[in-house]
């Protein structure tokens, strides 16, 4: 194991903890992603791609991940977990 503290197995599903996180401060997936655009400079991101996490159609990479975790209060290591969760799940389905 790499150290971190929360292993993969343990994880929920990333789009999940997205979900959980924006609405527990009180965001909208409009709000997060003009949230995310504020912080990261990059207009790339649309309330779209914030739906496509959350329904885990997609998995935010690290450039995402670092800007989640400051804007949701989400630690790295958490989100680092439910991503690699999330695509262990996929490879066995």
């Amino acid at each position: 194991m790499s150290g971190e503290t929360v292993a993969a197995r343990d994880a929920v599903p990333i789009g999940r903890l997205i979900r959980s996180a924006r609405q527990r401060r009180g965001l909208t997936q409009y709000q997060l992603a003009d949230e995310l655009v504020l912080v990261s400079g990059n207009e790339s991101l649309g309330r779209g791609e914030v739906s496509r996490w959350e329904r885990g159609k997609r998995v935010p990479g690290p450039y995402w991940q670092q800007h989640l975790s400051r804007v949701l209060g989400v630690p790295p290591d958490e989100l680092r977990a439910a991503a690699r969760a999330t695509k262990e799940w996929r490879q066995h389905q």
